[in-house]
């Protein structure tokens, strides 16, 4: 096995050429049966192995810098950079990070789980090289999907206004997660038809030099000349013209074919960008005909060569978001739903299906998603954002300046609401509630369970008054039975769930229900706790807040947030304008620090969010006890 002589990119430079497809071959058998096991990102990590090998067989990591954008397809990276023992612990807690993780390895050089990041943090790298009077290389791998990014496209604009020696690999694969959208994409799908175009350019440019000069407006007109003839041949013109030289598009997945290409890249001085075209889930047949399903793979069993997922149990959340929507936008012709490149992950295939003219997927560009929707609220429509709260973060100045501040109807559906699981503190969606419930004219709101979810849902549709917040988490539902209808929740109205006379746990959203179980672990010891579903965090329940201050009970407040704004500091802030400073309140949440992947059980033990310890936290502050587990 060639794979095994494998701990570092000094021993793959040590292989001739040809045995590079025998080693490719292994990588994606040894990513297959490893993913089975530990699950994690496979299509694309299979769709650039070729790629992979190729930079490091020719540049010198970690001296050379490579960034990957987004960073889910660093899998071979780390393959061959020394970390293939650790596959067994991919995504596990305080396991192998599925990201590049700069405190994991030098070959690590930027961490990223967002996309359209890597040029921006490149031209850093090259401009930083310079000022100091260094000697390496650096390389940003980006993809198609992720060249659509409005922070790419910036970055794009100053790299060829500095001329920094930099090279940019556009991996071509016509994908992110769902297949890519947007004018950009459609130009990429041109040139990938022109595969010849370069050697034609640089034929011409030959002739053209061999032309003798016969004073500076010739040569200015030859110049002119050649111009007109990349734009006659629907080149990288693009490119060319932000001070790019484009090289391609080449075979992403022939190693002799990339390597001269890349050394060809290397000799040219200012930024060079090599056009790869690769297929996703090149390889394996099951993620090459689905790479949309392939993209992320749980720990399944593999059966008749392809993944057998795990069926039954009760709906994820996104799921009931995606059912929810198709049945109100049946009966309100209003309901727009918008994404921000994830159609997939929403859970908005069937509204897609059903009303083709009213679902949007913008491509990655969450800045845009959100300004959108404010345009299409201002003209009566009800726009339904359904975002990944991590990916809200980058929409944040359009939340404040475009939404809030014009008190725009606009549908807030924050999707991985709270821990992630195995994505990690790049995906955490632990910090929106701090930064929605700071701007005026937003209500932020979570149910207990996927019943309450469809209600709240129904509820935003109905609100007339200005933005509002949905949040959910990416699990299975509790199991609870569904509604046939739907019912309007009061607006800022908590709901008692377990009476109690010793102690109030006042839980927001997901943590209801470990609340609940706290709760008749409490009872064990004699300790009658009140479970309180606060449900908004904005605006809170004044009322019900101002009765448990006359009550003079000690208040938990418990949530799957960032404790630092979040809503037990709301909370706590009540309390301290109204003056009421006699209480004995005690906050539970995330602290603050970034949370690493692993289970979602793993990360609330890690922060003290289980049963037991909401338990034993209130037992021993409170009470003076501990609680048996």
């Amino acid at each position: 096995m060639l794979l095994e002589q494998i701990n570092s990119p000094e021993d793959l430079k040590k292989l001739p050429i040809e045995d590079l497809p025998k080693l490719a071959e292994e990588i994606r058998t040894f990513l297959i049966e490893s993913l089975s096991v530990t699950g994690g990102h496979l299509a694309s990590n299979l769709g650039v192995v070729e790629l992979t090998i190729a930079l490091h067989y020719l540049f010198d990591s970690p001296r050379d810098k490579m960034l990957w954008d987004v960073g889910h397809q660093a899998y071979v990276h780390k393959i061959l950079t020394g970390r293939r023992h650790l596959f067994s612990t991919l995504r596990q807690y305080q396991g192998l990070c599925g990201f590049p993780k700069r405190s994991e390895s030098p070959h690590d050089c930027w961490e990223t789980g967002h996309s359209s990041t890597s040029l921006s943090g490149a031209m850093g790298m090259a401009a930083a090289r310079d000022l100091k009077g260094e000697d390496y290389k650096v390389i940003a791998i980006i993809g198609d999907g992720a060249l659509t990014g409005g922070m790419a496209l910036e970055a794009l604009n100053h790299i060829g206004e500095e001329k920094k020696d930099l090279m940019v690999i556009l991996n071509d694969n016509e994908m992110s997660i769902s297949p890519n959208v947007g004018a950009l994409h459609q130009y990429l799908g041109r040139l990938r038809t022109h595969r010849h175009y370069h050697k034609m350019k640089e034929e011409v440019e030959q002739f053209l030099k061999k032309i003798p000069a016969v004073g500076e407006p010739f040569a200015k007109t030859l110049e002119r000349v050649k111009d007109s003839i990349k734009f006659l041949l629907v080149s990288g013109i693009f490119f060319e013209t932000l001070g790019f030289t484009y090289l391609g598009p080449f075979d992403g997945h022939n190693i002799e074919e990339l390597l001269k290409s890349l050394r060809q890249a290397e000799r040219i001085k200012g930024p060079v960008l090599v056009h790869v075209v690769t297929k996703k889930g090149q390889g394996y047949k099951p993620a090459e005909d689905d790479s949309v399903g392939y993209h992320g793979v749980g720990t399944y069993k593999i059966e008749s060569g392809a993944f057998k997922k795990k069926a039954g149990g009760a709906p994820a959340y996104p799921a009931v978001f995606g059912q929810t929507l198709v049945k109100l936008a049946e009966k309100d012709p209003r309901i727009v739903a918008i994404t921000p490149a994830m159609i997939t992950g929403s859970k908005l295939e069937k509204f897609q299906e059903k009303f083709p003219d009213r679902c949007f997927d913008v491509g990655i560009a969450e800045q845009h998603a959100t300004t959108f929707a404010a345009g299409l609220a201002t003209q009566g429509m009800k726009p339904v954002l359904a975002i990944y709260s991590t990916f809200l973060q980058r929409g944040y100045d359009q939340l404040v300046h475009d939404v809030c501040r014009q008190n725009l109807n606009v549908v807030f559906a924050v999707d991985r609401a709270g821990f992630v699981g195995e994505d990690g503190e790049t995906h955490q969606g632990v910090f929106d509630i701090g930064f929605m419930r700071a701007q005026p004219n937003m209500v932020v709101m979570m149910p207990k369970d996927e019943n309450e979810l469809q209600h709240m849902l129904y509820t935003a549709i109905q609100y007339d008054d200005g933005p509002i917040a949905v949040r959910y988490s990416k699990s299975a539902g509790i199991g609870v039975e569904m509604d046939a209808d739907f019912k309007l929740i009061p607006i800022g109205k908590s709901e008692v769930v377990r009476q109690g006379k010793d102690i109030v746990l006042l839980a927001f959203g997901s943590m209801v229900y470990p609340a609940l179980k706290a709760a008749e672990k409490l009872a064990q010891q004699n300790i009658d706790a009140r479970v309180i579903n606060a449900r908004f965090a904005k605006p809170l329940d004044e009322e019900m807040l101002l009765a448990l201050s006359k009550e003079k009970l000690p208040i938990v407040t418990i949530e799957e947030g960032s404790m630092m704004g979040g809503f037990g500091s709301a909370v706590l802030e009540f309390f301290a304008g109204k003056g009421i400073t006699d209480l004995r309140v005690k906050l539970l949440g995330v602290p603050d620090y970034f949370v690493e992947h692993g289970s979602i059980e793993d990360q609330r033990r890690e922060v003290g969010l289980t049963p037991e310890q909401i338990a034993n936290t209130v037992a021993t502050t409170f009470f003076r006890q501990e609680v048996e587990v």
